[in-house]
C-alpha cells in the first residue's frame, strides 16, 4: 500500500516542505530510504521500527520503500522520524490517509515512541502557514516556538502512541495557545553605560552607532575602555520590532541555540568570537551550510577584540556582509544566503606593545613593526568602517568622580527617538536604519545645507576621501541630524561625522 506524509526541514533560515511517501509491498522484511537523506535521515529507519514497536502498534513485516521528495534536495536532521512512522502507519491501515490531509509533522523519536526536540521548528511552522496548511504537529519540548506563529493549529504529542489516538479520534489533543510574541517584562542589564568613567567622545560615538547601526573601530592602550565600552552598546540598543525578533528567532532555533525555556529572543545578539575563530566559523560553512557568528550576530553587534590578531584572509571575508548585509555560501548540494545585518564593533591596540601615544609608558616598538601590524587590517575593510575613534588613558580625577555618568536607559531614549525618525523615512523600503542606506537613498535623504556643503567639499579633496568613504560619512552625518532633530545635514553634523571617521588617522 502506498501513502504520503507531509514533513519539513530547513534550508539556509527557512523551512523546507518534504513529501514523504511510503510503499508498503510484499517480499522480504527491508527498509530502505531514497532522496539524497544525510546520516541522521538514514538512521531513522532503525528510530522507526522501534518507536512503533514499543508503541504496542503493529510493525509491517514486509519491503518497506520511503522517498523523500524533492529527490535532489540534500536531507538533513532528526525531524522525519514521526512522518516517516506516520506513513507507515497509514499504509499499514492503522491510520486512515483522511486523518493525516493537510497536516504536517515534524519530530525526533526515541525507540520508546516519545518524540523528541528537533531544532529549526519555528521556520518549519512559518513555512507551513505560508504553505496554507491548517495543523502543525511538533514535539512538545518546542512548544515555546510553536506559540509564536497565528492562523494555524499547532499540536504537541509527546508520544507516538498519542499522536495516533488523536488521529484516529480517540483522544483528541488540545491546540497550543498562542502568545503575543513581544510580550515580556523589561530587561534589566547587568552593565550600564553609567559604570563606565570618562571616555565622553567614545560613548558619544557609540550612541550614534546604536542610533544609526554604524560599525566603530575603538583603538586604544591596553585598560583603556575599548572592550568595556564595547560590551555595553547593547544596553543602547532599541528594542527589536516583530519581525527582527522573528528572524533573529529563527536563525537560533535552526542552530538550536535558544534560551532554555525562552520562546523567542528579544534582546539585541551580542557575539564576540575569539581571535582565533576559522574563517568557516565566522561567515558559516559546512557541506550544508550552518550560519557563522555574523549570522548570529544578526540584528544585534558582533564584537571583535584583538582585531589585528584574527587571521587577514578571515577578516577579508568580512567585506560582504558589511557591505551587502548578507553572506552567499555555496557548496556542491547547496548555495544558501544567510543575513548578516550586524552592528560591527572592532578593538585594537595602537602597536603590538599597545603604549604607543601613552603619555605614562614608553613604546617599546620599532615602526617597522608598528607598520606591520597596522597592515594586518586591510585599508579596504577600514574604508567599511564608518567610524575610528582613538580612545585615550582614563585620568584618576575621572575615575574617583562620584557623580554617576548618563545611565543606559536614558542614552536608549534618545536613540530610540532616532530610530523612530528612521523608521517614518524607511517606510517603502527594506532599510531599517540610515547605515544600510544604499546610494541612491543617500542621494535622496542626506540632504546638507549650503554651509554643510561647503565644510564636505573642503575635507574631501584635503582628506583624500573615496567615495565610499563619502556615503559613509553623510550617513553618519544622517544619524546625528536625527539625533539633533533636524531635518537637513548641517555643518556641525558634517564636521563631527568626518572627525569620528578620520580620528585614528589624524
Amino acid at each position: 500500500m502506498f501513502s504520503q506524509v507531509i514533513g519539513e526541514t530547513t534550508l539556509g533560515i527557512e523551512g523546507e516542505k518534504i513529501i514523504v511517501e511510503v510503499d508498503v509491498s510484499n517480499g522480504l522484511p527491508g527498509f530502505d530510504i531514497v532522496g539524497l537523506p544525510a546520516t541522521a535521515v538514514r538512521e531513522s529507519k532503525e528510530r522507526v521500527k522501534a518507536a512503533i514497536r514499543n508503541s504496542y502498534l503493529p510493525y509491517p513485516m514486509t519491503k518497506i520503500t520511503v522517498n523523500l521528495a524533492p529527490a535532489d534536495l540534500k536531507k538533513e536532521g532528526s525531524g522525519l522520524d514521526l512522518p516517516i512512522a506516520i506513513g507507515i502507519l497509514v499504509s499499514s491501515r492503522i491510520l486512515e490517509p483522511e486523518a493525516v490531509e493537510g497536516k504536517i509533522f515534524v519530530g525526533e523519536l526515541s525507540m520508546d515512541g516519545s518524540i523528541r526536540k528537533v531544532s529549526g521548528v519555528l521556520p518549519m511552522v512559518m513555512d507551513a502557514k505560508k504553505s496554507d496548511y491548517k495543523e502543525i504537529y511538533i514535539p512538545f519540548t518546542n512548544q515555546n516556538e510553536g506559540k509564536l506563529i497565528n492562523d494555524i493549529v499547532v499540536y504537541t504529542p509527546q508520544t507516538l502512541i498519542e499522536l495516533v489516538k488523536h488521529l484516529q479520534g480517540k483522544e483528541k489533543l488540545e491546540p497550543l495557545t498562542k502568545e503575543n510574541v513581544l510580550e515580556s517584562s523589561k530587561r534589566d542589564y547587568i552593565e550600564d553605560f553609567s559604570d563606565i568613567k570618562g571616555q565622553y567622545y567614545a560613548k558619544r560615538a557609540l550612541e550614534i552607532a546604536a542610533a544609526g547601526g554604524h560599525s566603530v573601530l575603538l583603538m586604544g592602550t591596553p585598560g583603556c575602555g575599548k572592550t568595556m565600552l564595547a560590551r555595553r552598546l547593547v544596553t543602547i540598543l532599541p528594542p527589536m520590532t516583530e519581525e527582527e525578533a522573528l528572524e533573529v528567532t529563527k536563525i537560533y532555533s535552526i542552530t538550536d541555540m535558544l534560551p532554555e525555556g525562552e520562546s523567542i529572543m528579544l534582546e539585541r545578539p551580542f557575539r564576540s568570537p575569539h581571535h582565533s575563530i576559522s574563517s568557516s566559523a565566522l561567515l558559516g560553512g559546512g557541506n550544508i551550510p550552518k550560519p557563522g557568528e555574523v549570522t548570529l550576530s544578526h540584528n544585534g553587534v558582533l564584537f571583535l577584540d584583538e582585531f589585528p590578531e584574527f587571521e587577514r584572509n578571515t577578516l577579508e571575508m568580512l567585506r560582504q556582509p558589511i557591505e551587502d548585509g548578507c553572506v552567499s555560501i555555496s557548496r556542491v548540494r547547496a548555495a544558501i544566503t544567510y543575513p548578516s545585518k550586524f552592528l560591527l564593533v572592532a578593538a585594537q591596540n595602537p602597536c603590538p606593545c599597545g603604549y604607543l601615544g601613552d603619555r605614562l609608558h614608553r613604546c617599546s616598538c620599532k615602526q617597522k613593526q608598528i607598520d606591520a601590524y597596522r597592515r594586518k587590517i586591510s585599508g579596504p575593510l577600514l574604508d567599511r568602517i564608518d567610524m575610528q575613534i582613538n580612545l585615550v588613558r582614563v585620568e584618576y580625577n575621572e575615575l574617583k568622580e562620584k557623580k554617576a555618568g548618563e545611565t543606559s536607559d536614558q542614552i536608549r531614549a534618545r536613540v530610540i527617538k532616532a530610530r523612530q525618525i528612521q523608521q517614518k523615512r524607511f517606510t517603502t523600503t527594506n532599510v531599517h536604519c540610515n547605515a544600510q542606506m544604499s546610494r541612491r537613498e543617500v542621494v535622496k535623504y542626506c540632504l546638507l545645507d549650503e554651509n554643510a556643503l561647503i565644510v564636505m567639499e573642503r575635507y574631501f579633496a584635503a582628506l583624500n576621501l573615496s567615495a565610499r568613504s563619502h556615503d559613509r560619512i553623510l550617513k553618519v552625518a544622517r544619524t546625528i541630524a536625527d539625533l539633533d532633530n533636524s531635518k537637513f545635514i548641517k555643518d556641525k553634523h558634517i564636521a563631527e561625522a568626518i572627525q569620528l571617521r578620520t580620528n585614528i588617522n589624524n
